[in-house]
């Protein structure tokens, strides 16, 4: 593709530069473009070349995307923890990337064949010549399915962390509407599957003449498909709303810097601001009053008649709902002692009372508990007794009266788990609400990341969803996967203190009778590719062991 011949030092090189390519393509360097190249680039650079080969060349391509993309861990206020968790979670996930390039290769036509390429290009093309373009459609098609297939794996093994290539196509909003019907993989899908196919006509045009039939015919069926998604999300994006009911809510984002937020000496100070910002907002009015995730310091909830005083105060001045995070704790069963602690979002009525309770169901790993940590107790932080926090079992609705809205609440990362967030959104919900804190991370990249991922849990399941955080991106996004109230009132900035009111929405009659696909079936797409890609890879062991047998 650049040359006739590739040495060891090219092909390892070209791989690095297409895994800094898949990281530049997420916010906030948001060239999104990249994406539509670097998987293919990857798969050019591993054919023929056997299956450690392939590994290596996946392995290194998704080692830099993820080095490069998780930066912003570094920042975490632990130097060594932040620099353990950067490392980990890149040389981890990027097995990911290596079996895709290794499953892709296997399930080449005429993979076998390939020993004797080495480095030439243009050798490469001439056996890609002798595959029928049928057959060279289906492998395309096949990767991309493999593609759908790991990120359904990178978001369900070891508590997942997904990091979806279709999120780096946020602003291309006619293409994301897709989501609705296949989730967030659907637009991972449909880059991966061009990407494939553009890699394959460029190694063929090398010896094909002339050129513009071949990408003609090598691009048809995923340009077809594209056409296709594309039609179909100008359609949504233009089919007129039918005005309903809002709901004013105002969102606090106190920007308390992560280093000193469990300080217990800051307890005091912590609470007082979150009660003069919302004083300050209620001046607006509001129906719904909300604090991020962790607004209130541990164990005070229920606890502390100061902070009770203070939240019923608030609410009952301003005859608000209001929804806040916080820590919870509920005796052990079965006479072990102690407590279980939940990362927690709290519901209060206008008169002040705790009508519900919502425990976070999805915990960070390493950050709110520690595997096998009550057989290895010196795994254990010091901040997190007990082995750190107990999971939640169901989701759970926030039902308003006087106005009527019924919430689903999601905590910290929950909302960029597409299979969490549906389980969320019943037929009578009327948007997401996301509590977080994105404040460990400075002012870098992951708070746009975390938003860019969590605007396609809206479109997915045809709802709102309204993020309120401690320092990042507190904002609300409509069903079509549009940002709203992204910047402070006369500012650039959003990472600084301050509170937006915000008017959400509620779902119409009609619209809680039409589910979206994605909302009534779920990752049902996910799952079939994932059935062809197994499929296809069995086929290929089969196909082999024919060719060793000896009649």
């Amino acid at each position: 593709m650049f040359c006739a011949r590739i040495n060891h030092f090219h092909r390892y090189g070209l791989a690095a530069l297409a895994g800094l390519a898949l990281g530049l393509a997420y916010p906030k360097f948001n060239l999104f473009w990249l994406a539509w190249f670097s998987p293919g680039l990857v798969l050019m650079l591993s054919l023929g070349q056997g299956g450690w080969t392939a590994l290596r060349v996946g392995y290194l391509a998704g080692l830099v995307q993820f080095l490069v993309g998780f930066y912003w861990l570094l920042l975490i206020p632990n130097p060594a923890a932040a620099v353990a968790a950067w490392l980990l979670v890149g040389v981890l996930i990027s097995l990911y990337i290596a079996a895709w390039a290794w499953a892709c290769c296997r399930c080449f036509p005429i993979a076998g064949k390939f020993d004797k390429v080495a480095g030439h290009l243009p050798q490469l093309a001439s056996q890609l010549l002798t595959v029928p373009w049928q057959r060279r459609a289906l492998w395309t098609f096949t990767c991309a399915c493999a593609w759908v297939a790991m990120e359904m794996g990178i978001a369900r093994i070891l508590n997942g962390f997904p990091y979806s290539l279709g999120v780096s196509q946020f602003k291309f909003l006619p293409l994301i509407q897709i989501a609705s019907v296949t989730g967030v993989y659907g637009v991972s899908f449909i880059v991966v599957w061009t990407s494939v196919a553009l890699a394959c006509a460029c190694s063929l045009a090398q010896t094909a003449r002339p050129a513009l039939p071949m990408f003609t015919r090598e691009l048809a069926a995923p340009g077809v498909a594209l056409a296709v998604v594309l039609l179909f999300g100008w359609v949504k994006l233009f089919i007129p709303e039918t005005p309903g009911a809002g709901l004013k809510v105002a969102l606090i984002q106190p920007g308390i810097p992560q280093t000193i937020i469990w300080d217990v000496n800051e307890r005091t100070n912590r609470l007082h601001k979150l009660v003069q910002l919302s004083h300050q907002a209620m001046a607006h009015g509001a129906d719904l009053l909300v604090w991020p995730e962790a607004a209130l310091p541990e164990n005070l909830v229920g606890r502390n008649r100061e902070t009770q005083d203070l939240i019923t105060a608030l609410v009952r001045s301003n005859s608000v709902w209001m929804v806040f995070g916080g820590i919870d704790t509920a005796p052990r069963r079965g006479g072990e002692g102690g407590v279980y602690r939940f990362n927690a979002a709290f519901f209060i009525d206008p008169a002040g009372d705790l009508i519900s309770r919502y425990f976070k169901r999805r915990l960070v790993i390493f950050g709110e508990y520690t595997p096998a940590v009550r057989w290895l107790p010196f795994l254990s932080h010091p901040s997190m007794p007990s082995g750190g926090l107990e999971p939640g079992r169901l989701p759970v609705h926030f039902q308003m009266t006087r106005p009527r809205a019924r919430i689903a609440p999601l905590i910290c990362f929950e909302d960029v788990f597409p299979h969490v967030a549906r389980e969320s959104v019943d037929e009578e919900t009327d948007f997401l609400l996301n509590l977080t804190n994105n404040g460990w991370f400075g002012t870098s990249a992951a708070q746009w990341q975390h938003a860019a991922d969590a605007l396609f849990r809206a479109v997915e399941n045809g709802v709102p969803l309204v993020r309120c955080t401690n320092n990042g991106l507190t904002c609300w996004m409509d069903a079509q996967g549009r940002m709203h109230e992204v910047y402070f009132p006369g500012s650039a900035d959003i990472y600084q203190a301050g509170f937006k009111i915000v008017h959400v929405p509620l779902r119409t009659a009609w619209e809680k009778s039409h589910r979206t696909i994605y909302n009534h079936y779920g990752d049902l797409f996910g799952w079939i590719c994932s059935g062809i890609v197994l499929a296809s890879v069995a086929w290929s062991f089969r196909a082999r062991q024919r060719k060793r047998a000896p009649f």
